[in-house]
């Protein structure tokens, strides 16, 4: 069991002061700066906090699509480029929502705004 402030929850405490106790005394050479290191926080909290069991479980499906449980991302862009699950194939469907829940699980981390999060 962890203790808290998890390490999600510091990222988020530490950024939140760098924006607003430190950024506005940083001389202007430098707020771009810090305002990488903030949204690289603010990305690294975000990943922190997301269920890691969503790699696992694509992993899982894209083996089940491909039939390959030894390299099943290798194996499932290799079927997509070969056309395996173009529209009209039999597994279009559901490569595709497979491929939509991984987009939206990676953009939850790098740009949720992009989704209306945040």
């Amino acid at each position: 069991m962890r203790e808290l402030p998890c390490g999600a929850d510091l990222l988020a405490i530490a950024r939140e002061v760098l924006l607003a106790e430190l950024l506005p005394h940083l001389p202007e050479d430098k707020v771009l700066a810090a305002r990488m290191v903030a949204n690289a926080m603010g990305i690294a909290a975000r990943e922190a906090a997301q269920d890691p069991g969503w790699i696992a479980d694509a992993r899982a499906r894209m083996a089940t699509l491909t039939g390959d449980a030894a390299e099943p991302l290798r194996a499932f862009a290799t079927a997509i480029r070969a056309g395996a699950f173009d529209p009209g194939t039999p597994r279009h469907a559901e490569a595709a929502a497979l491929l939509g829940e991984i987009t939206r699980a990676r953009v939850t981390v790098s740009a949720p705004r992009a989704l209306g999060k945040g």
